[in-house]
């Protein structure tokens, strides 16, 4: 069996990228940039107030604290005349500070008699004032190539007035279930059958991070079928092909057969990990080609462990890899074997502190359990007994 971390690694150096698109910002979003973002413009472009109070020349505080109110500046309307030595201005949080004046005072630190305005004391110079180019100037790299385009990301790409950007392609997902047992939801099942709940968690699952997923419907255990569902498949538009089902060793599982006879080049199948051992990966011409277990929490874990991270890096993201938190253990945990394990786990708040809870339900085909859990515990290979408090490595699902 291959190790995960060798595995995952060829699952990443055939991840490719699928080139670059101009999208609108409103559509940036999950996106990640294919090329930097520089400001267009200085922000903020004049030094402006952040209070409310009134904008004055701090060096003539020294003189008098009275001054003679000469006018407003609010945003988007500043006043325009020089304010001169003994005159203030009323302004607004965001206005620009008129000509004359380089300090704030709080509108709370103000007595107002008429036009006359009294201050309770100096303030220095740039007080409460934010200046020209504070957060960033004309020509500033604001966003790296690589970046996942978050909310406070594209708020700073609009703030450096661009409206447009480069951004790489996301893939295509294709998922086609296997199996005879399997049904829609709705179905009256008969004897042996099962109700087919793969397709629905995995196209949860990848949506915000794909193009889109089609659905390939449902191949039964029949070879010459299932070569003519791949068949489809490779002519299709997914970039990704991930099969469910069928992929471990039995007389039905005919995935590895079906592949090798349409001429696939497996790189790997069966892994040593838990739950699921049995994935295989492959590419074949431009697609990616992942089959994985049908046990629901073999086949969750295998998505979300070498999956997400190739859509991840076909997508362009610089870090595609899973990532984790390291977080207390809340019980003790006994030595883990050869094969990496990926537990279920609460991560909640015990005693007011952050913890990882192992769910001790290790069944691959359990959902409930899955629901349960919002992390995956990754016990690594020969690891030695735990106890409570030792820290440990988490997947937040």
């Amino acid at each position: 069996m291959l190790g995960f971390e060798e595995a995952l690694g060829r699952v990443l150096a055939k991840a490719k990228t699928l080139g670059t698109e101009q999208i609108n910002l409103e559509e940036a979003l999950g996106r990640v940039l294919a090329k930097p973002i520089c400001a267009q413009m200085t922000q903020p472009p004049f030094d402006g107030s952040s209070m409310d109070g009134y904008a004055l020349s701090a060096a003539d505080l020294d003189k008098s604290l009275t001054f003679t109110r000469v006018g407003e500046s609010q945003a988007g309307a500043g006043f325009l005349s020089k304010v001169l030595p003994g005159q203030c201005a009323r302004i607004f949080t965001g206005a620009p500070l008129p000509e004359g004046t380089d300090a704030v005072i709080m509108q709370e630190m103000a007595k107002v008699e008429g036009d006359q305005v009294t201050f309770e004391k100096s303030v220095p110079h740039g007080n409460n004032v934010r200046p020209t180019g504070q957060d960033f100037k004309i020509g500033d790299e604001l966003i790296k190539a690589g970046t996942l385009l978050e909310p406070a990301a594209i708020a700073l790409i609009a703030a450096g007035n661009v409206s447009k950007i480069e951004v790489y392609k996301r893939p295509t997902i294709g998922l086609m279930a296997t199996g005879d047992e399997l049904m829609p939801p709705g179905s009256d099942l008969k004897p042996g059958q099962i109700i087919g709940s793969n397709s629905f968690a995995l196209t949860a699952l990848f949506t915000p991070h794909c193009q889109r997923v089609i659905n390939l419907g449902n191949a039964p255990d029949k070879e010459h079928l299932l070569r003519a569902k791949f068949e489809d498949a490779f002519a299709g538009p997914a970039d990704v092909i991930i099969s469910t089902g069928g992929a471990s060793v039995g007389d039905h599982d005919l995935v590895l057969p079906v592949l090798k006879s349409l001429g696939v080049e497996i790189d790997f199948w069966k892994i040593a990990m838990r739950p699921g051992k049995p994935i295989m990966f492959a590419r074949h011409n431009d697609k990616l080609i992942f089959a994985l277990p049908g046990n629901p929490v073999s086949c969750y874990v295998g998505a979300t462990t070498f999956v997400l991270p190739a859509i991840r890096a076909i997508s362009g993201l610089l870090e595609p890899k899973t990532q984790t938190l390291f977080l207390p253990l809340a019980t003790p945990l006994p030595a883990n074997g050869v094969r990496r394990h990926f537990m279920r786990c609460e991560i909640k708040s015990i005693g007011g502190q952050t913890c990882a809870a192992p769910i001790l339900q290790h069944d691959s085909s359990h959902l409930s359990s899955l629901v349960k859990a919002n992390g995956l515990m990754v016990l690594h290979e020969n690891s030695d007994d735990m106890l409570a408090g030792d820290i440990i490595e988490v997947i937040p699902v």
